[in-house]
């Protein structure tokens, strides 16, 4: 059993998010909370990191798209706008430390994604392909 994965198990239960899929196997939890904007966001535990990611939108290859997502990530408080391998995919991303994590850490980062897309969405969705 690894105490990590059920640390950030237990924080996420106890938030009250549903899980979706969950692999202990592999340190996986996938969540969703429609009316916060989560949906389907990765968790991954990976020793001494957590990897939170959510696909966002496909993303045309754009310099001024890009150049403005950089602008917003800096008024992002947790977490950040980042690109796939190819750079198609727009995820919103953050790593914690799992050592460290409590359960305020873990619900900024969630909340940060919400207040991100409740601020943000039209800008967003007027970048997708």
């Amino acid at each position: 059993m690894d105490t990590y994965y059920d640390k950030v198990k237990n924080f996420v239960l106890e938030l009250g998010f549903p899980i979706l899929y969950e692999n202990p196997t592999d340190h996986l939890l996938v969540i969703e909370d429609e009316e916060m904007g989560v949906k389907s966001m990765v968790i991954g535990v990976a020793p001494p990191m957590v990897i939170i990611e959510q696909y966002l939108i496909d993303v045309r290859n754009d310099g001024e798209i890009f150049r403005k997502l950089l602008i917003k990530n800096r008024d992002i408080v947790h977490g950040a706008f980042v690109l796939d391998e190819k750079g198609e995919k727009l995820i919103f991303r953050n790593t914690l430390q799992v050592e460290t994590l409590d359960l305020k850490e873990l619900e900024s980062t969630i909340n940060s994604l919400g207040l991100l897309l409740s601020e943000f969405s039209n800008e967003i969705l007027s970048y997708s392909k």
